[in-house]
């Protein structure tokens, strides 16, 4: 009969992984698709976030294909940003007055065009700041010279005597 300290050294707390190549390909698929991981993981076939979030650095081959599939994604949202911008949108501006009558007007949505592009600029400057970020550069002019710093901090420490 086995003792209970051995017993206990082979069994790993918790439950079993749900991870298989074939649900990771199914989550990465969908989030190149364009759902955020967390909308994925609301799916009850889905797993929990959490538990998604712990695959990755366990299984470098899936964190991979996680960073792949936010790329996509990233570069979706660019396409369908471009697409926003150039295709007008119809609506209606309903206008109610005081004494209960009502103007609508039909026309081009901008107002609301324009948020979906700032929005999605804005989510795209932080998934993927290398390629959709605002560049921001340092540029020095001028020289520096070595020997007016020294003889700048020798002739400094002179004064103080």
């Amino acid at each position: 009969m086995p003792s209970m300290a051995k017993t206990k050294a082979k069994r790993r707390p918790g439950r079993p992984s749900s991870y298989t190549p074939e649900l990771a390909a199914k989550i990465c698929a969908r989030i190149a698709g364009g759902e955020s991981l967390r909308s994925v993981c609301r799916d009850p076939a889905m797993p929990d976030l959490t538990t998604v979030f712990r695959w990755m650095p366990k299984r470098p081959e899936f964190h991979k294909q996680y960073d792949e599939a936010c790329d996509a994604r990233a570069q979706a949202m660019f396409d369908e940003l471009v697409e926003i911008a150039d295709t007008p949108m119809q609506g209606d501006v309903i206008t109610e007055f005081d004494d209960g009558r009502r103007e609508i007007k039909r026309g081009d949505m901008l107002g609301h065009r324009r948020l979906q592009v700032d929005v999605r600029k804005w989510a795209l400057a932080r998934m993927s700041p290398k390629r959709f970020g605002d560049k921001v550069g340092v540029e020095h002019t001028g020289t520096v010279s070595l020997e007016a710093l020294v003889l700048g901090s020798l002739k400094r420490e002179g004064d103080g005597e």
